[in-house]
């Protein structure tokens, strides 16, 4: 057989470093169109939804479809600004600062993108980006701290399906979690402190993440007992003691048991009980998002406040802080050891 020598006009430039930055996403707008396709993406993963696609692909375009977008679309104006959706807007800085913090590091012949598990800029958008820079290597860093099928599993699900159709591919790492890295342990304790020498201390501190459900922890899904070891470490980091906090979990959907306590339901038990003063954090969220800003921020505090509780706040995520920043490019770093641009 022959070949055929390439000739060096062909040759594809030397590339460098990419690295994907994913979130969870967001619609495009706050209106019920615009989050019904988001919520149709959404709900259709058989990562968020594990039931028989027939039977599921009935219900949510037969009922859920047509019900929630309306419902989520008021909530999505309540938090929405004028340069956007907080989580996008949010991301993007995080893109900005996180890029120039490694190019700092590393050099300068890296590509931060910035992908969104559903909606826009979606994942494969933001690989054709980085294959346009002609990137050598990959390195995928999911902004959830702790692992889920739910989350980290779908967006690894999200690249490979991309991937597929392309005929090569970069070398990749993928960040699988850093729920007890002690830097993010040390940045979001400090984030706590900060708030708490500023705000005051609470009677209560709750710790509050996204729910799953059970049957997916019984099957094997890591993400509760990360949680709980986040919340520990942190705790243990302020010194507090055991009935100055607790573990909750928000954001239950649907009629099947999640993982309990729910923080809904905490927050009203605690309202009753005579707890005067609470304060909520949200570790499982990298940025504020509909989750944070209206169902932590608004819907729950209304919750305690009406149950009888007299103090109620947010503690902000980590959002672009520099501590985070700087941490995330401490592990941008670790994961690129021995690659060039890591100078090893």
């Amino acid at each position: 057989m022959q070949y055929i020598k390439q000739s060096d006009q062909l040759k594809q430039p030397e590339g460098g470093l990419g690295i994907l930055l994913v979130n969870l996403g967001t619609p495009d707008e706050p209106t019920t169109p615009a989050v019904r396709r988001y919520l149709a993406e959404f709900l259709s993963d058989p990562r968020i939804v594990a039931i028989p696609r027939f039977l599921w692909m009935i219900i949510l375009h037969g009922i859920v479809l047509r019900v929630r977008p309306k419902r989520s679309a008021e909530a999505y104006r309540s938090v929405w600004t004028d340069e956007g959706s907080p989580l996008l807007v949010i991301s993007q800085k995080q893109q900005a600062a996180l890029e120039e913090a490694v190019k700092s590091r590393l050099g300068g012949n890296i590509t931060i993108a910035l992908g969104m598990r559903y909606g826009n800029p979606s994942i494969p958008s933001a690989l054709e980006q980085l294959r346009k820079q002609n990137v050598q290597r990959l390195l995928v860093l999911p902004l959830y701290p702790q692992y889920s099928a739910t989350t980290t599993a779908s967006i690894f699900d999200a690249i490979t399906n991309e991937l597929q159709r392309w005929r090569w591919i970069p070398e990749i790492r993928f960040i699988h979690r850093y729920y007890q890295e002690p830097a993010y342990i040390a940045t979001l304790s400090e984030s706590i402190r900060e708030y708490r020498q500023q705000q005051g201390e609470a009677d209560k501190l709750l710790f509050s993440f996204h729910g799953i459900p059970r049957d997916y922890y019984e099957s094997g899904d890591p993400y509760p007992d990360e949680c709980h070891t986040t919340a520990q470490a942190v705790v243990e980091n302020l010194g507090l003691s055991e009935d100055q906090w607790q573990v909750s979990f928000q954001s239950r959907f649907g009629a099947q048991e999640w993982m309990k306590p729910y923080t809904d339901e905490t927050l009203k038990q605690w309202g009753t009980a005579g707890i005067e003063r609470v304060q909520v954090v949200c570790p499982a969220f990298s940025a504020d998002c509909l989750e944070t800003l209206e169902e932590i921020a608004q819907e729950n505090r209304d919750y305690f406040l009406e149950a009888g509780g007299q103090s109620y706040a947010y503690i902000p995520a980590l959002n672009d802080r520099p501590d985070h920043i700087a941490m995330l490019a401490d592990l941008v770093v670790k994961h690129c050891g021995g690659w060039p641009e890591a100078g090893s």
